[in-house]
């Protein structure tokens, strides 16, 4: 059985894991936006995306937040978008020419930092402290 120590201690890396997928997320709209103040082109797919990733880091972190606070649904949510979320990133950074190399490349590091959060998410501390509900409640 998974100590409190042991939980909090994870969530913690966690959320680390989170700020730097938003950091990572940060440095890839301002390279969007230097790329394209300085005549490079950047398609508004790239723009997109990067605000999209960006504005999901704070979400995301204030999911782990409650989860480590003890809400399951809120630890069931991040689980599933830890497992989700580098996918579909990675996923769609494979399409040949959609983005550049140095877009994909900064991208699958953000999808990285949700991979330790979906290794981390279901590791046996965590699967201790949140057992699955009943189908009864």
């Amino acid at each position: 059985m998974a100590t409190v120590a042991t939980t909090q201690s994870t969530f913690t890396t966690i959320k680390k894991c989170v700020v730097l997928f938003g950091a990572v997320s940060a440095i890839v709209l301002g390279t969007v936006a230097v790329t394209a103040f300085t005549g490079h082109e950047a398609t508004p797919f790239m723009w997109i995306r990067a605000v999209i990733l960006l504005g999901a880091a704070p979400l995301v972190h204030r999911m782990v937040s409650q989860a480590a606070a003890g809400s399951y649904r809120a630890f069931d949510r991040v689980r599933t978008l830890a497992r989700v979320m580098p996918v579909a990133v990675i996923g769609v950074d494979l399409i040949p020419g959609l983005c550049p190399a140095w877009y994909v490349v900064l991208q699958g590091i953000s999808a990285l930092a949700l991979v330790a959060v979906a290794v981390l998410t279901h590791g046996s501390a965590l699967r201790a402290a949140f057992p699955k509900p009943s189908e009864g409640r």
